[in-house]
């Protein structure tokens, strides 16, 4: 059995599948983690959550978080608030791959199934979360900071708050150098977001796996047809 974690994919199907397909060539044995953001942004945010649904139906062992852009997507398609942060850019290749004109008229299943998404996992060696937590709460209210498990940028990690886990999150897109560095290390926090979404920036455009247990990473360059999408 290998583990593996990703993160980060926004809508970015063909370079999901193939480095699930061919470059990890993921076996029914593996257990693979994604630590949220699945939609927005990119050019398929259906076709990624179909095929994240079809291998949990095919009885791959997929794992998979809640990230803050899942987290926005169900607020907007329940009409909880404005969906004007994201811009014309990021909003409209969402509402093309639904096939709708509306965030409430997503059909329902997608909605059931991103909201039955956690906001961590926890293994005997790692926690997994989405963008990292508010360490400067008491440990118990910090992992039930969903707003900061799901948003927070910068954080001062504390291992003893974490029973000496190491964490792993996304969120904040980092050169695929940087990542590849810090990896090398086997640190006790990594951030596994390269960007792979942002396709004009040569220093992102990546997915990026982790293996667990022999620290190797995986990376595979955008191979998304052109999409529009601002630069970063």
């Amino acid at each position: 059995m290998r583990r593996f974690a990703t993160t980060d994919l926004h809508g970015c199907l063909h370079t999901f599948r193939y480095l699930v397909e061919e470059e990890l060539r993921l076996t029914l044995q593996d257990e693979l983690y994604l630590l949220g953001d699945y939609v927005n942004k990119g050019p398929d945010s259906r076709g990624v959550l179909d095929y994240l649904m079809h291998l949990q139906a095919s009885g791959y062992h997929v794992h998979c978080l809640r990230g803050n852009h899942d987290q926005a997507l169900l607020d907007a398609a329940r009409q909880r608030w404005r969906w004007d942060w994201l811009g014309p850019r990021g909003r409209l290749p969402t509402l093309r791959s639904f096939g709708v004109r509306r965030m409430a008229d997503i059909p329902p299943h997608y909605l059931a199934w991103l909201n039955a998404l956690p906001y961590e996992i926890e293994l005997p060696d790692f926690l997994l979360v989405h963008a990292g937590y508010n360490f400067a709460l008491p440990p118990a209210e910090m992992r039930c900071d969903h707003s900061a498990m799901l948003n927070i940028k910068k954080f001062v990690f504390d291992a003893s708050r974490v029973q000496g886990k190491r964490l792993l999150h996304g969120h904040v897109p980092a050169p695929t150098a940087q990542v590849r560095a810090k990896a090398a290390t086997k640190p006790a926090v990594l951030g596994l977001d390269t960007g792979c979404v942002y396709r004009h920036n040569p220093e992102l455009a990546h997915l990026v796996a982790l293996n667990l247990d022999t620290w190797k990473l995986h990376l595979v360059a955008n191979r998304e047809p052109p999409y529009a999408i601002g630069k970063r």
